[in-house]
């Protein structure tokens, strides 16, 4: 898919060849063009913005350097996309669906199940602070900080060396908002929405306070950053006016502060960032049918069990200095506590007669995963020799992952102790128009569990604990010219990427009795190879890019899933694709762009065989094609209109494993989004519309899954509306 640099902040400086990555739905289209990338609703786009690109701090450099630097596929989300996006929607998943070529649909709910990048997981990431939980990865890592203090979002296609922890498909680095003028700037933002029927309201309140002193003789320059919010919204009903299922958003609170003060070239931070998003308590689903393409839906009542829920805290010490034996020193010590419950019921997996009748237990799981580590950098500009770059660091990673039953008290998965520490090197040369990158990441990894017992479902099997080591160095190399003024560049990379298998699943499905966890080569690591190559053009009012890829892991980890519990299979995955960008302006005022992304992905049905079974909706999205248009006929208005279409897609007809139909069949949909926002002496005004032409869809994963029923066949949201309203002062 694509190599898309979503260009950094709109600045011009990403007139750079890579910026023409830019990829985002934008606004106002023409109703028969069916467009949808993302606009700037901010002042004139007539308005010159700063040149500062080279400040643009990319997760996959470990330092500054500017997107046409970089051979690979890397971009930013702009504050500007975010602000635009929310307009519409607060779903986290459904911006990055808009904004990056090769993530899948949103499901539009609490878990992110089947929101992979380029058919692979990708790795969360708070500032620096890993998100995502590949020990036991419960798709629920996507909510985990409000939007507002959201400044950039850095992203990087494909396996990378620059990080451990799981990044096989990519990093996604949510950067957190940082004063930058001097003097107290607030700001009260409310937002209202509805679908005029059934229960579908919705609201949101925050409040910003930022504030930067520039220092004086007596005293040190520092700046804060607080913020409060909190969000509430109903089931809401989709195109046919039915009510949408639970499983998704109901509340949700954030809050964050960061703080900061320099000292000559050196500067000594904190972050601390508390989020909690839980589902539904007054709501139960009702069943659909499949057969008939009757979505689940819901009604008013109280569940058996405790309402779903995220609880997700990060902190952080970070230390800079710009000028330390002629480079720039980071170092960071972090901290993340991360709580998901899951929604509960007669789960066959979890009856155990020696506890109820079987049939007759309720019970639902949470999965715990406490994390802290240390990443620190060194970058060293014309080591030795102009135009020669040095990269070093050490990080340092302790996870603490396990699941239990939260109704009785069981353990399904032991505590999973995982300690990795990595150190790297990078070696970068710029002669001209050329640009060579070349690393090695030393991963040293080492997973302890003690002895266990599983659950009766499994036959209460005893595991002896014990220890599995691991040891791979992880290379990357790459290169990019740019052929003068001509508005061309081309680049060709190499990358590998790192990442532990889904240790939870594979160590609570157990039967086999004298197994030890030190016997089990199942917990071997995975690593991802990954080719790309690509070109770019920006002209004076066109861009275009493409690239293409093959990315191949020898010792996959792709999940079955039976009786709605998934196991892990070791087997080999392949997954090729490509993506195209494209954008034209024909005026200040107005601009159209697009977007295509295509992934095929190939894996094995078991050790040994060819790799002629297609990858499912669990780890990869349909093709799509996003177009858009912007339109800002003044500096005090602006309006954009996005569609988005992904295509049917049929896998594995026929296919079994075991007495379970791998078959997947997804129709395909099309929306369109509407945004617009002015500019008043009271404030700024914005109207959101989802769905615009409020059509009757399914869902990708709810579709498409194979392992669906008729509790999860769900529909997508409809036609809704919201006003929002922000004052800065």
């Amino acid at each position: 898919m694509l190599l898309t640099a979503l260009e950094a902040c709109r600045l011009p400086a990403l007139a750079s060849p890579r910026s023409a990555l830019r990829h985002r739905p934008t606004a106002l289209a023409l109703a028969c063009a069916l467009l949808a990338p993302s606009v700037h609703a901010q002042a004139s786009a007539d308005a010159p913005a700063p040149q500062q690109l080279e400040a643009v701090l990319v997760t996959a450099t470990r330092g500054s350097k500017a997107l046409d630097r970089i051979p690979g596929a890397v971009g930013v989300i702009s504050r500007a996309d975010i602000e635009t996006q929310t307009l519409v929607s607060e779903d986290p998943s459904a911006l990055l669906a808009q904004q990056v070529p090769g993530y899948a649909p949103s499901r539009q709910k609490l878990s992110n199940f089947g929101e992979g990048l380029r058919g692979r997981n990708a790795l969360l990431l708070l500032d620096g602070i890993p998100q995502t939980n590949p020990l036991r990865f419960g798709g629920r890592e996507g909510y985990f900080a409000d939007p507002m203090i959201v400044e950039r979002i850095e992203v990087v296609s494909g396996a990378s060396a620059a990080q451990g922890m799981g990044a096989t498909g990519g990093i996604i680095n949510t950067i957190t908002r940082r004063p930058t003028k001097a003097g107290t700037q607030q700001s009260v933002e409310v937002k209202l929405g509805t679908q005029f029927t059934g229960d579908s309201s919705s609201w949101k309140t925050g409040y910003l306070l930022q504030h930067r002193s520039e220092g004086s003789a007596s005293s040190q320059p520092w700046d804060v950053i607080f913020y409060a919010g909190t969000l509430s919204q109903d089931s809401g009903v989709d195109g046919a006016g039915r009510p949408l299922a639970t499983e998704s958003l109901h509340r949700s609170a954030d809050l964050f502060l960061k703080a900061g003060t320099e000292f000559g070239a050196q500067r000594l931070q904190v972050m601390l960032n508390g989020f909690h998003a839980d589902g539904f308590d007054d709501r139960i689903d009702v069943p659909g049918n499949r057969a008939t393409r009757l979505p689940t839906t819901s009604t008013d009542g109280r569940p058996a069990w405790d309402a779903p829920r995220n609880r997700v805290r990060s902190a952080s010490l970070e230390w800079t200095h710009d000028d330390l034996a002629g480079g720039r020193a980071s170092v960071q010590l972090f901290k993340q506590d991360f709580k998901a419950r899951y929604s509960g019921g007669l789960i066959s997996t979890f009856q155990d007669a020696s506890l109820a009748p079987l049939g007759t237990l309720v019970d639902q799981s949470e999965v715990v995963a406490d994390k802290w580590g240390l990443r620190s950098s060194w970058v060293r500009p014309d080591l030795g020799l102009r135009g020669l770059e040095l990269t070093a660091g050490l990080d340092l990673l302790d996870d603490t992952s396990s699941q239990r039953l939260t109704q009785t008290g069981r353990t399904w998965v032991p505590p999973l102790h995982y300690r990795s520490l990595a150190p790297f090197a990078q070696l970068e040369y710029e002669a001209g128009p050329l640009t060579v990158r070349g690393g090695l990441r030393d991963e040293h990894t080492r997973l302890q569990v003690d002895t266990y017992r599983t659950l009766a479902f499994y036959g209460n099997t005893q595991v002896t604990g014990g220890e599995r080591r691991a040891n791979q160095l992880v290379k990357s190399l790459g290169g990019i010219w740019r052929f003068g003024r001509s508005g061309w560049s081309a680049f060709a990379s190499y990358n590998e990427g790192f990442g532990p298998p889904d240790a939870g699943l594979i160590l609570r499905a157990v039967r086999t009795a004298n197994q030890s966890v030190s016997q089990l080569v199942d917990l071997q690591p995975i690593v991802v190879k990954n080719h790309e190559i690509g070109a770019n053009w920006r002209g004076g009012s066109t861009t275009l890019s493409m690239s293409v890829y093959r990315s191949r892991s020898e010792l996959g980890s792709q999940i079955v899933v039976s009786n709605g519990i998934g196991t892990v299979q070791r087997v080999p995955i392949e997954v090729e694709g490509v993506e195209l960008t494209a954008e034209h302006r024909f005026n200040a005022a107005f601009k159209l762009n697009g977007t295509y992304a295509r992934t095929l992905g190939r894996t094995a049905s078991a050790a040994g065989q060819p790799l002629d079974l297609m990858l499912g909706a669990r780890s990869q999205g349909p093709d799509k094609l996003l177009l858009g248009a912007q339109w800002a006929p003044s500096g005090a208005w602006s309006t954009q209109l996005n569609l988005s279409h992904y295509r049917p897609r049929q896998a594995n007809l026929g296919r079994t494993s075991g007495t379970t139909s791998l078959a997947e069949r997804f129709s395909g949909y099309t929306v369109l989004d509407l945004a617009s926002r002015w500019q008043t002496d009271w404030g700024q005004w914005g109207l959101g519309i989802e769905n615009l032409l409020d059509r009757r869809y399914f869902t990708y994963y709810g579709e498409a899954n194979y392992s669906g029923t008729n509790d999860d066949f769900y529909a997508g949201r409809g036609r809704t509306w919201t006003l929002s309203w922000r004052r800065d002062f």
